[in-house]
């Protein structure tokens, strides 16, 4: 999700709600703590440089239990990590803290916000010799007249 996307969505929500793909909610104490810019510039493993720039956004849990961000407070913050940060519409991702502070990508479902898994995956796989997934074939399907039964090739 583009940070243009979740300030199109915040005006018509009652309140900020945050849930992992596991189902689990973010408690609704959460803040966000931070807004910025993530920039990473790298170098693949085919040799490739490459920049990626990300929107972060940064949940945590107090002990404050009475907290509640609304949609307009979240807007504010946005607009105003917009104007002091120069911040542009990119992908957002989320820093969330479970057992390690994880990276999320971003997502609505019609309801809430949803932190989707980040996975890992290579960039260069040509360049890499990471050999091209196998198709599985269910020998029961392969139409093979040769092995049917009294074609006489057993």
């Amino acid at each position: 999700m583009k940070l243009s996307n979740i300030k199109e969505i915040l005006p018509a929500l009652d309140n900020v709600e945050f849930q992992l793909e596991n189902g689990i909610f973010v408690p609704e104490h959460f803040h966000v703590t931070e807004i910025g810019v993530i920039t990473k510039h790298f170098i693949d493993c085919g040799g490739t440089i490459r920049n990626e720039k990300v929107v972060n956004f940064q949940l945590w849990n107090a002990n404050d239990f009475e907290h509640r961000l609304k949609p307009t407070k979240l807007l504010n913050i946005i607009k105003l990590s917009e104007e002091k940060l120069g911040i542009e519409d990119a992908e957002i991702e989320v820093e969330y803290q479970s057992e390690t502070i994880g990276k999320f990508d971003l997502d609505f479902n019609g309801n809430h916000f949803i932190l989707k898994n980040k996975q890992t995956a290579c960039l260069a796989q040509d360049a890499c010799g990471i050999p091209a997934e196998k198709q599985k074939v269910k020998l029961s399907d392969l139409n093979n007249a040769c092995c049917t039964p009294n074609s006489g090739c057993c």
